[in-house]
């Protein structure tokens, strides 16, 4: 071969290097990520999730990329979200939340979905059954839906005098009217008159505490947007002077009365492993739904001086945390 062939040749290869290498590369997974409410308040939920992801060798950026979608608290936009996700063609989402998880559903049937929900994904129709879930969902549950009527029986024990309670509700959740008639039941049994106020957004909020009379008290609904804004609430609650239940330990630490429910940060944690497990191979039809089941009691003790309440002895003992 000629000496000047023999370069055209060379330098004809070696322009194709570069394609060849980055085409041999394996691209990184990615994760889609879809939720209800705002990007600025989910760090919480966020860090949790990640930390399930890492916990499992997945890291955002190093060998996995997260595709955010944010309704930004107007759930009608999450089924064109969800399916702009599908179109990605993202290998797993997170639905980070009942609403969420539902739109996502709806979107696919192919792509694995992983849910975060506060209630019984069952009652929902995000799975079959908690062992066998097939389709391509499965996710993390928690008690928090459950548990209402015992947040108004442990309001009741700490305002013994209260004859009133007023309860949020967001009318968009999935879950809003079993939420409704878990707080009419519980107020029926501990002989509580209650008033439903219907609070899906901080107009509203703001709105809703100055309607709130004395003496009375406030439960919040198991809402993904209520826990967005729990520190919000706590201060509020602290500013009106009003005993209130919520399910958050953020609650309490910004000044509400007390907070039962589960580890939040458990949840989504799960969940990030769960992901990882599915990009790792494993089908979601193979992996049994899990439940957190250790609801904590959290008592701010100073919110409750302020109040003029007394704390129980036995709620004292069965506190998981009492804030002084």
């Amino acid at each position: 071969m000629r000496r000047r062939a023999f370069i055209t040749l060379l330098g004809s290869a070696a322009a194709t290097w570069p394609v060849l290498t980055r085409a041999q590369q394996p691209t990184m997974p990615v994760i889609g990520w879809l939720s209800r409410g705002f990007a600025e308040l989910e760090g919480n939920r966020l860090s949790a999730f990640r930390q399930g992801l890492e916990e499992s060798g997945i890291v955002e950026g190093k060998n996995a990329i997260v595709e955010y979608r944010w309704a930004n608290e107007k759930p009608e936009t999450l089924g064109a979200l969800a399916a702009d996700l599908v179109r990605r063609r993202v290998d797993v989402i997170l639905g980070a939340e009942d609403s969420a998880a539902l739109a996502a559903k709806t979107a696919t049937a192919t792509i694995p979905i992983v849910f975060t929900s506060g209630n019984d994904p069952v009652r929902l129709g995000l799975v079959a059954s908690f062992n066998r879930p097939g389709g391509n969902l499965t996710g993390v549950s928690n008690l928090n839906f459950e548990l209402m009527e015992k947040r108004v029986q442990l309001l009741r024990e700490l305002t013994p005098l209260v004859t009133a309670v007023t309860a949020l509700v967001n009318p968009t959740n999935p879950s809003a009217e079993t939420v409704t008639r878990d707080l009419q039941s519980a107020a029926r049994n501990f002989n509580l008159e209650l008033r439903i106020l219907h609070v899906r957004d901080d107009t509203q909020i703001d709105a809703a505490f100055p309607t709130i009379g004395q003496p009375g008290a406030l439960i919040l609904g198991a809402d993904a947007f209520y826990m967005s804004r729990s520190e919000k609430l706590g201060a509020l609650t602290a500013r009106y002077r009003l005993p209130a239940f919520f399910q958050t330990r953020e609650f309490v630490v910004a000044g509400g009365l007390a907070s039962y429910g589960d580890s939040f940060s458990e949840q989504n944690r799960t969940a990030g492993n769960y992901v990882a497990r599915i990009l790792r191979g494993e089908k979601p039809a193979d992996l049994a739904v899990q439940q957190v089941t250790k609801p904590e009691l959290v008592i701010n003790a100073k919110t409750a001086k302020v109040l003029g309440l007394t704390i129980p002895l036995t709620l004292l003992g069965r506190a998981e945390e009492v804030i002084e």
